[in-house]
């Protein structure tokens, strides 16, 4: 399998340190490619935030991978896939991704050696929406003064095992990103409306 993947440098990382099947060749680049280019490749994956989706259509019946953590399928065309390719996730040994077409993808991730959970098609899926709503609670921690940043993020670690802390989290995916997915997921329930001090941060 003949793989392009438009990525950027850490998310290139990270998809190395997974030490895929080595049997599907990877070609990453850091720019959109001309269409003409794509006819050499099998799959396409889209994972930079700013990737044209539209190229997904040059794959009608192969599957494509997104980089999709907000938007839902309702904006791709049926081949597509969404994962979580924000900062620290994918280097994670299990992938999570939405589909409409799970049939498309039989045997697809098996193939590249990846681990694989099918989810629901929401916005942040489940671990991006999990993670951002405890950042989000930190920051409210922060903000009524109950600790620290450094004290917040040994609790979380030490009381949960979690391997980060959450302003950890925070510095590693972005305060833009969190807050642009907690505000989608405010509009179907306020109890994710984004904290002061993370709305602060977005705008510092």
């Amino acid at each position: 399998m003949k793989i392009i993947a438009v990525a950027n440098v850490e998310q290139q990382q990270e998809i190395q340190e997974k030490k895929m099947n080595a049997a599907a060749e990877i070609v990453f680049t850091g720019e959109c490619p001309e269409p003409a280019a794509l006819r050499n490749f099998d799959t396409l994956w889209l994972l930079k935030d700013d990737a044209d989706p539209r190229l997904a259509g040059f794959f009608p019946g192969r599957p494509v991978l997104v980089n999709s953590v907000i938007r839902t399928l309702d904006a791709y065309p049926p081949n597509v896939a969404r994962i979580n390719g924000w900062p620290g996730f994918l280097h994670r040994s299990v992938w999570e991704a939405a589909t409409g077409d799970p049939a498309l993808f039989d045997g697809y991730f098996e193939s590249l050696d990846c681990r694989v959970v099918f989810v629901k098609d929401e916005p942040g899926l489940v671990s991006a929406r999990v993670i951002a709503m405890i950042i989000n609670e930190a920051c409210h921690a922060l903000g009524e003064q109950v600790g620290s940043e450094p004290d917040i993020d040994l609790a979380m670690q030490l009381g949960t095992h979690y391997p980060r802390g959450p302003f950890d989290w925070l510095r590693k995916i972005g305060p833009t990103r969190v807050c642009q997915l907690l505000d989608r997921l405010a509009v179907a329930d306020s109890r994710y409306q984004p904290a002061p001090e993370l709305i602060r941060r977005c705008a510092g």
